[in-house]
């Protein structure tokens, strides 16, 4: 009987501290003190435990400053150089670096099968030509840009390139291509020389190898045609003069495979031929590549 009592007593003291808490909850519930997802923050609090997996987590970048927190996160970017985005020309500047060597092969195997449909001649005579007459003045705007072909070339082969005005190139920097050696191009009677642009198929080469039957109109493109121009050193322009691959190469042997592919592009373009010994040493210059 005794020990019924007891029992009773246990049981109604344990409904009334169970009645106590649960009304105690929900008075903190009601005065905001305990918020209704602490529970379940708790209870993902394990699944976050060491060996439960991967956690990813966001960075909150509002600053602290009292203005509103983003509805959404924020995503750092890193900007990409301007240079890097690729710089816009009417045709690209000269490479002859060796990380253009995956490049250079693939466009020595484009360059051999161009080749191989340029006619096989021989030079005609070059009685009669005259390098303004047939080929315009040095140098043109036939872009119409505002610009002429030498300020352009110039812009676009040269860097750290200062202009007075939009086109006049007042000073720069230049690798030789045909050198490798470095330059420092700045415009004046006595300086402006240090950096000539060449023409890769030189226009006298060109006059002997069928340009006579251009129209004068194809003989200044093809005289200011930017995939047929390079700005060089003085020194390795004036020693070319008009040769052709079979006489005259760049001292720079890694830069001639660019070379040699530019002349066969211009002379397939312009619907030029190619001597016997040219072809020959142009194709052993390809094989190389």
């Amino acid at each position: 009987m005794t020990s019924r009592r007891r029992r009773s007593r246990t049981t109604v003291q344990s409904s009334i501290v169970t009645l106590v808490v649960a009304v105690g909850v929900w008075a903190l519930l009601s005065s905001g003190v305990l918020s209704a997802g602490a529970a379940a923050d708790a209870d993902a609090g394990a699944d976050s435990a060491p060996g439960a997996g991967p956690t990813t987590s966001i960075t909150d970048s509002t600053p602290a400053t009292g203005t509103a927190p983003s509805d959404e996160p924020t995503i750092e970017t890193t900007s990409v150089p301007a240079a890097s985005l690729g710089e816009p020309s009417r045709a690209s500047r000269p490479t002859g670096t060796a990380a253009a060597a995956g490049g250079t092969r693939t466009d020595a195997v484009a360059a051999r099968a161009l080749l191989a449909t340029l006619p096989v001649k021989g030079r005609s005579p070059s009685t009669g030509y005259d390098r303004e007459a047939d080929f315009g003045t040095a140098w043109l705007d036939v872009d119409h840009n505002g610009c002429d072909t030498r300020n352009d070339v110039l812009a676009r082969d040269l860097t750290h390139v200062v202009r007075q005005g939009p086109c006049r190139v007042l000073s720069g920097d230049l690798v030789s291509p045909y050198t490798g050696a470095a330059i420092a191009f700045v415009r004046g009677n006595t300086t402006s020389t240090l950096v000539q642009i060449d023409h890769v198929v030189a226009l006298e080469n060109a006059w002997r190898t069928g340009a006579q039957r251009l129209s004068q109109a194809q003989r200044e493109a093809l005289a200011n045609d930017p995939e047929n121009l390079f700005a060089v050193d003085g020194r390795s322009n004036a020693q070319k003069r008009s040769a052709d691959a079979a006489t005259w190469l760049p001292a720079a042997k890694g830069f001639r495979c660019e070379y040699v592919a530019h002349q066969i592009t211009v002379k397939a373009t312009y619907r030029l031929w190619v001597v016997p010994a040219e072809r020959d040493a142009m194709e052993r210059v390809l094989s190389t590549c």
